[in-house]
């Protein structure tokens, strides 16, 4: 029977959203790698500066919240940026509780060297930065959709 006539298998793996955003992420997560490699970051260690350039001074439970990680994931991270030089962690004078992270000097002056990152990104893709914005619009209602947000 002609593909055009027949039910599309439900169960297909080409049908599957799971799979399409599972090898999508990780391919794109591997076109970060050497982007990011004279930076001295991994990926999650990029997202973590990425989220105190927009807001330094945040608790790791805010940290952890914005990143959509688990506290336990994002501590070790935060750990090796500090090893590293970029990020302090101390107890918030408020609330000895929490965790502060700040990114120190080195992580500011990163900045700077990361503002091409983004460029990179959308060159190695090739692909047009009007369909990557629309991309992002839809991944984010899926996460809105399966968080219940």
């Amino acid at each position: 029977m002609p593909a055009s006539s027949a039910v599309r298998d439900p169960l297909a793996l080409d049908r599957q959203v799971c799979f399409a955003l599972a090898v999508a992420a990780r391919e794109v997560v591997a076109l970060y790698r050497p982007v990011l490699e004279p930076l001295g970051l991994t990926h999650p260690q990029y997202l973590v500066m990425l989220a105190l350039w927009e807001r330094d001074c945040r608790s790791l439970r805010n940290l952890a919240e914005t990143l959509a990680l688990d506290p336990g994931t994002l501590s070790p991270l935060v750990k090796r940026l500090a090893a590293a030089g970029l990020v302090r962690r101390e107890r918030d004078p408020q609330d000895e509780r929490l965790l502060a992270v700040t990114l120190t000097p080195a992580g500011r002056a990163l900045r700077r060297e990361a503002q091409h990152v983004p460029g990179q990104i959308v060159g190695r893709l090739g692909l047009p930065v009007p369909d990557l914005e629309h991309l992002n619009d839809v991944l984010r209602a899926v996460i809105r959709a399966a968080t219940g947000e």
